[in-house]
């Protein structure tokens, strides 16, 4: 779901810059990430693997470096990268302190499962997060960044 709004996001910046091979390619992106979406609702018939997710976020970034706004990933990809931070954070923590954590459990979402919350709540916090951080990026590239 993240990505289906990160796609948004920059769907709506190259629409605003006039680039339209960038808007398919973020069209097709956002698209793809609904159809999945359809069977990844609970119950999920169809589930993510890495490779999935790692081509997604290379997605992402793609879309970025294809608007020549690399700088748009940051906010865009805010959820990546707290993903990806707890899990260096976690690591770094651990090996610093002979075996303690930081989290319950990293990434991140994890460690929010294990503190109750549900799936569907995580996926809906994350999207609007991303939702929100998706749309300071195209106030930024709206009145010229």
């Amino acid at each position: 779901s993240v990505t289906f709004f990160a796609a948004l996001s920059f769907l709506a910046v190259a629409g605003i810059l006039r680039i339209e091979p960038v808007s398919i390619f973020a069209a097709a992106t956002a698209g793809g990430c609904l159809g999945f979406l359809i069977w990844n609702f609970n119950p999920a018939k169809v589930f993510m693997g890495d490779t999935g997710s790692l081509f997604l976020g290379g997605l992402v970034c793609a879309l970025g470096f294809a608007l020549n706004l690399p700088i748009l990933i940051l906010p865009v990809g805010i959820i990546y990268i707290c993903e990806i931070l707890s899990v260096v954070l976690q690591v770094s923590y651990f090996k610093a302190t002979h075996g303690r954590r930081l989290f319950k459990m990293s990434p991140i979402h994890h460690h929010f499962e294990l503190c109750g919350w549900s799936e569907v709540k995580i996926c809906t916090v994350f999207s609007l997060v991303t939702v929100l951080f998706g749309a300071a990026a195209v106030l930024l590239a709206a009145f010229g960044l």
